[in-house]
């Protein structure tokens, strides 16, 4: 079963940033602790071609950072990684390892999230074993390499269609992510505009000023 605290921080979570060096104005860790200073509840480490070494001593360095904060630290594809570093967790895509495979490897207490686009996944996420699921893409977004994306439509019909926490992704911004959360997200989650920017303390702060009138 999942520990107490983590499962607190999943179902309060409002801003989720991915972290991806290529997309940071400052060095990696240097955005981490600003983002998580103006306010990230989940930082995921997302390094797609980095070797298994380096990834390693990231995620070790993240989630001493995360822990401070008490944010969650959550490691892309490699659950490897994710149970070797401490990490809270692993997040996973429709065609990387089963999710009731990487339960089985990293346990009940840690966190499984899984990516899913359309509603049939969503449904099923929670059977496979997932504790929360990234919705989208809801905008297009360079970033992930989605031209275009399902739009806030996209958000209502895979949050009616689960039971789990819900972060929406792809082309999400403080002056869109109201419309975001008002269409059933629990929390957003955004890469380039959160690191990308020159004070990612400040970006983060306006992203939840943006929510904050609505959720209070």
């Amino acid at each position: 079963m999942m520990d107490a605290a983590r499962t607190q921080r999943l179902r309060t979570m409002r801003l989720y940033a991915l972290l991806t060096e290529a997309h940071c104005r400052r060095p990696w860790l240097e955005t981490a602790e600003l983002l998580l200073e103006g306010g990230v509840d989940v930082i995921q480490l997302r390094e797609k071609v980095m070797d298994g070494r380096d990834l390693l001593a990231r995620a070790r360095a993240l989630r001493q950072l995360t822990d401070r904060f008490g944010a969650l630290c959550i490691v892309n594809d490699r659950p490897d990684v994710a149970l070797l570093s401490g990490a809270d967790g692993v997040h996973l895509g429709q065609e990387d390892l089963p999710v009731e495979e990487v339960r089985r490897l990293i346990g009940p207490e840690r966190v499984i999230g899984l990516s899913t686009h359309m509603p049939a996944q969503a449904q099923e996420a929670e059977g496979r074993g997932a504790d929360y699921i990234g919705v989208g893409p809801v905008f297009a977004t360079e970033t992930r390499g989605y031209p275009q994306g399902g739009g806030v439509e996209l958000v209502s019909a895979l949050c009616r269609a689960a039971r789990l926490p819900t972060v929406a992704i792809g082309g999400i911004t403080p002056q869109n992510a109201l419309s975001v959360w008002k269409a059933g997200a629990q929390a957003v989650a955004a890469c380039a505009a959160l690191c990308g920017a020159d004070d990612p303390r400040q970006a983060a702060q306006c992203f939840l000023k943006a929510l904050a009138e609505e959720i209070g």
